[in-house]
């Protein structure tokens, strides 16, 4: 599995892998490299069996900054292009920056995203793109764009109003407010709010335990499942599952699930 990256670190252990937002000194703004490092990351933690789950989370004092302000000043593309020309690239760029974020989405592996300090702009675009978010209660969040004379574009504002509704999106939107790992809770942005970095650490990382022990097909297929579900009409999800479980149901890992069941012991599966 890759692992050498300019701007992250990508440890494995136990079935979770541990990647790491790498620039502190920049309060883990994403750079260039970062954007197509995070992408790179996820499709190799898709494929990796012995990877179950992935954990998220960023060095130094700050989960992640947002987008790194060098990429806005050279405009996402060529300015030595016609106008039409140009606006064509642009577009492939930030179509390119969506992909990055969707490669989270795409990861068959749970992404859990521990959060502290400062999460901001392109910053809460990757946190929403996670399946689940655990946050400290001195942590922030702001979505930013609006301030900055932009619409949000690579995918907040498309996965957040899912999370916790239309109402509130727009209000975080529009005002670009911070919002406090404790408020993001009770907003259900976060799924849990802990007092401090080392207990958020902790705790992520018995959940992480606990889905690695899991079996891993179900896990890997509930996840298609709920996104799949969010994306389409209840009938067509009903068709989906039914799909999946026509062949899952003759899975080794649920005569495995059963049985470790039935003798109060942990399962033992196949990647």
């Amino acid at each position: 599995m890759h692992t050498d990256f300019k701007t992250l670190t990508l440890t494995v252990e136990d079935g979770v892998a541990d990647l790491r937002l790498n620039r502190p000194d920049r309060a883990n703004a994403m750079n260039v490299d970062m954007w197509q490092e995070l992408r790179e990351a996820a499709r190799a933690a898709d494929a990796a069996p012995e990877v179950r789950v992935v954990v998220l989370r960023g060095e130094g004092k700050h989960f992640c900054a947002g987008i790194d302000l060098g990429m806005l000043a050279n405009g996402l593309g060529r300015p030595d292009l016609e106008l039409g020309r140009a606006a064509e690239e642009r577009r492939r760029a930030i179509l390119d920056l969506q992909d990055t974020l969707t490669w989270l989405e795409r990861c068959r592996k749970p992404v859990l995203a521990a959060i502290h300090g400062s999460c901001i702009g392109a910053g809460l675009d990757l946190a929403v793109a996670c399946d689940l978010r655990y946050v400290t209660a001195d942590a922030q969040f702001v979505l930013k764009e609006v301030d900055m004379g932009l619409a949000a574009d690579v995918g907040v504002l498309q996965r957040l109003p899912r999370i916790v509704g239309e109402g509130v999106t727009r209000e975080l939107a529009y005002t670009c407010r911070s919002v406090s790992g404790t408020e993001a809770a009770e907003l259900r942005l976060a799924n849990r709010c802990f007092g401090n970095r080392e207990e958020m650490y902790k705790g992520v990382a018995e959940v992480a335990r606990e889905l690695a022990a899991k079996p891993p097909l179900a896990l890997r297929n509930t996840k298609q499942t709920i996104t799949y579900a969010r994306d389409h009409t209840v009938a067509d999800g009903l068709d989906q599952i039914a799909t999946w479980n026509a062949w899952a149901l003759q899975t080794t890992d649920l005569a495995e699930a059963m049985q470790a069941f039935v003798e109060k012991r942990p399962g033992n599966y196949g990647e």
